[in-house]
C-alpha cells in the first residue's frame, strides 16, 4: 500500500494537522501517513522555532494511539536546511520496493512548489497529495513555471515522470500554529486546539520558559 509523508514545523502540532492526515490517508487508501518534524525550515525564519527535539515529542505525543501514523526523525539527523526532495528520497528507499509515497501538503504550497530546491526531481520520485478545505470550488493550476510538465489529469495533474498531483478535500478546521501560539502568548487556553497529551506538554513548557511564545511571534 501507498504511504503519505506529512512535513512541517509543527510549531505546535494542533488538531489540524491530525484531521488533515487522517482525511487524506482514508481517501488515498493510504496504509499510514508519516509526520516529519523540519529541523530548519528552508521557507521559515528560525525565530520562534523550537528545538526540533521539543517539537519531534511532541508529534510523537500527538499520534500515539493511532495505526495510521508514524512518526520519522529523518531530517533532525541532518546539518543545514530541511529539503523536502532530501528527505522524500530518504523516505522512499526506507518505504521499500511496490509502495508509492504521497507528499502532503496545502494548495498555497502548491502554487509556490516551483521556488523548492530541485522541484523536478521531487515531482519525479513521489505523488502530491494538495490538501484543499472550503471552499474549494476554484479551479487550480499549476504555477507557471511547471505548466508543461504538469498536465491535467482526472482528480487533478500527472508529471511527465508518470507521478500524480492529487486534490484532496478535507474540513476546514480554524486552528494553526499561530493561533495556538497567540493564545498561550495572551494567557488564553489550548484546549480542544491541541491534542490532550500536547496541552499538558505545551503548558508545562510554557511554564518553564515565560517568554516563550513572544506576543510578536504570534
Amino acid at each position: 500500500m501507498d504511504v503519505g509523508v506529512f512535513g512541517g514545523t509543527f510549531n505546535p502540532v494542533h488538531l489540524g494537522h491530525l484531521r488533515a492526515a487522517e482525511e487524506v490517508r482514508e481517501a488515498l487508501g493510504l496504509e499510514r501517513v508519516w509526520f516529519v518534524p523540519s529541523r530548519i525550515p528552508p521557507h521559515k525564519a528560525p525565530d520562534g522555532i523550537l528545538p526540533p527535539e521539543v517539537r519531534l515529542g511532541w508529534v510523537e505525543q500527538a499520534v500515539a494511539g493511532n495505526p495510521g501514523f508514524a512518526v520519522s526523525s529523518v531530517e533532525l539527523g541532518r546539518d543545514g536546511p530541511s529539503y523536502s526532495v532530501d528527505t522524500l528520497g530518504v523516505l522512499a528507499r526506507q518505504a521499500g520496493p511496490g509502495r508509492r509515497l504521497w507528499f502532503l501538503l496545502g494548495v498555497d504550497a502548491f502554487l509556490e512548489i516551483h521556488t523548492w530546491h530541485r522541484v523536478d526531481d521531487l515531482l519525479s520520485q513521489v505523488n502530491l497529495a494538495v490538501m484543499r478545505r472550503p471552499p474549494h470550488d476554484d479551479p487550480v493550476r499549476p504555477p507557471g513555471p511547471l505548466r508543461d510538465v504538469l498536465r491535467p489529469a482526472p482528480g487533478g495533474f500527472r508529471h511527465r515522470s508518470g507521478t500524480e498531483v492529487r486534490f484532496v478535500p478535507v474540513t476546514r478546521l480554524d486552528i494553526s500554529a499561530s493561533r495556538v501560539r497567540a493564545a498561550l502568548a495572551a494567557g488564553r487556553s489550548v484546549r480542544y486546539l491541541v491534542p490532550e497529551p500536547v496541552r499538558s506538554a505545551v503548558e508545562a513548557w510554557r511554564a518553564e520558559h515565560p517568554h516563550w511564545p513572544a506576543r510578536s511571534e504570534s
